[in-house]
């Protein structure tokens, strides 16, 4: 697929200016960035919607162009983000048995089992791993900086295309395709892993562990979790 329009925004990056390791008095590793001005990324902040694609994929190209030698593999410190699909496959077989009277688990299954069917198969490249509007700041209603980089690894950037169907919609959501340079079975990875977060969102829910209306909220989502598991199931059947 061809790339689409570049963006022009400036991304800033906030840049480690201590790295600490866990101690006495805290038992994990610390670090401290610089102060970036903005605000978490929503639809009333963004002057246009189809721009702030532009800028998120012109940050993600730039970020796929970074060497990845030597860059740490996904696991268990950073939620697997980044590995291949098929890591959350029980996890998701799980949550859609669990939500069978909620959801049409035929075609989540059927959304699923697509996302399955292919693999990474280019170099691995740095991927930030949480790419979510909480997780990006606006000034001036352009994208400003992209911060928490605590789920970085070097793999598959499927992970990272969530707001494909998180947040953006219509005109914005076919500009931030076009403008990424991947094939459709990496589209179909990305609708996995929103399925995934959105499944998942529902269980906590069911479960009485995290209301799916407060998470969506944290997320940064354009709407609930039941929208976006919607959103995926109708991108999937166009792919179809």
């Amino acid at each position: 697929m061809a790339a689409g329009p570049r963006s022009t925004a400036s991304v800033a990056d906030p840049g480690a200016h201590r790295l600490g390791r866990p101690g006495a008095g805290f038992p994990r590793p610390w670090s401290i960035y610089r102060w970036i001005d903005g605000e978490h990324a929503t639809l009333g902040r963004i002057a246009d919607l189809t721009t702030f694609a532009v800028d998120l994929a012109g940050f993600l190209s730039a970020l796929y162009a970074i060497d990845a030698a030597d860059g740490p593999a996904p696991g268990t410190h950073n939620f697997s983000r980044g590995s291949a699909i098929d890591t959350l496959d029980a996890q998701t077989r799980s949550s859609i048995r669990l939500l069978a009277d909620d959801i049409d688990a035929a075609a989540v299954t059927k959304g699923w089992d697509a996302a399955l069917t292919g693999n990474w198969n280019r170099s691995p490249v740095w991927v930030h791993g949480d790419v979510t509007a909480s997780n990006l700041l606006v000034a001036d209603g352009r994208l400003r900086a992209v911060i928490d980089f605590g789920c970085a690894a070097v793999g598959d950037p499927a992970c990272d295309l969530v707001m494909m169907w998180t947040f953006f919609t219509g005109e914005s959501a076919q500009t931030f395709r076009n403008a990424l340079s991947f094939d459709d079975a990496t589209w179909a990875r990305a609708r996995g892993w929103a399925l995934w977060k959105a499944l998942r969102t529902l269980v906590n829910d069911k479960e009485g562990l995290a209301r799916a209306a407060d998470s969506a909220r944290r997320f940064g989502w354009r709407s609930t979790a039941q929208d976006v598991v919607d959103a995926v199931l109708a991108d999937h059947c166009h792919a179809g």
